[in-house]
């Protein structure tokens, strides 16, 4: 039986991604991890999170996790979500500035303020509620969604790769910005899957068949 770590390190609505994984996919085994050990045996491996990115990087070098985390990206799928996402990147200009993981060379970067559309109306951040997201490419995660499609935020930073190749999807608010990455074994969303009903479960279906790559 395949099989997938939710890694658990304190931050993120675990229970609500696992139960979006297990009903993307009833025959796969979801489990909520933090024992390295358990999260390296997994076929695959998801990385969420919520919260402020000090938060995230202090729990992960407390829980011993940071290297965990560059062995998946290396040698099986990761599918990074919201705050997990933005931790794979170089640099957070949340709390003054912040240190990542470095993994996919980059900057995480506040909304401007004010943020206006083109009306010259402000723009609430966080960015909160459904977008649409627009696939820069193909990718099997985004297999059976159509271009487009819409997805659920909650946000108030995003993602500037240095490489624009990895971008796999973009969305605007009010100008593009990177939802989404891929790069090697990896795939990550600014947006949240387990709440983008119908074609969020399918990512994470399309997620739970992927072998990396692509």
């Amino acid at each position: 039986m395949s099989s997938v770590a939710v890694i658990d390190y304190g931050m993120g609505n675990l229970h609500s991604i696992a139960k979006a994984l297990q009903h993307a996919s009833p025959d796969v085994h979801v489990q909520i991890v933090a024992d390295p050990q358990l999260i390296l045996q997994a076929d695959r491996v998801v990385f969420p999170g919520v919260g402020a990115i000090r938060d995230c990087m202090q729990a992960l070098v407390d829980t011993g996790l940071q290297e965990v985390i560059r062995q998946v990206a290396e040698s099986r799928p990761l599918l990074g979500i919201c705050l997990g996402m933005q931790a794979l990147l170089t640099e957070s200009e949340e709390n003054g500035s912040t240190r990542c993981l470095n993994i996919v060379p980059g900057h995480v970067r506040h909304f401007a303020t004010p943020l206006l559309d083109a009306q010259g109306e402000i723009l609430k951040i966080p960015h909160m509620g459904w977008n649409q997201v627009h696939q820069q490419r193909d990718h099997p995660l985004w297999r059976n969604i159509p271009q487009d499609s819409r997805f659920y935020f909650v946000h108030s930073y995003y993602v500037q790769p240095d490489d624009d190749s990895v971008i796999a999807g973009v969305t605007e608010y009010p100008e593009p910005f990177t939802c989404a990455l891929s790069c090697g074994n990896i795939f990550a969303v600014q947006f949240h899957p387990e709440k983008s009903q119908a074609v969020g479960l399918q990512l994470l279906q399309n997620f739970l068949s992927w072998d990396g790559g692509g």
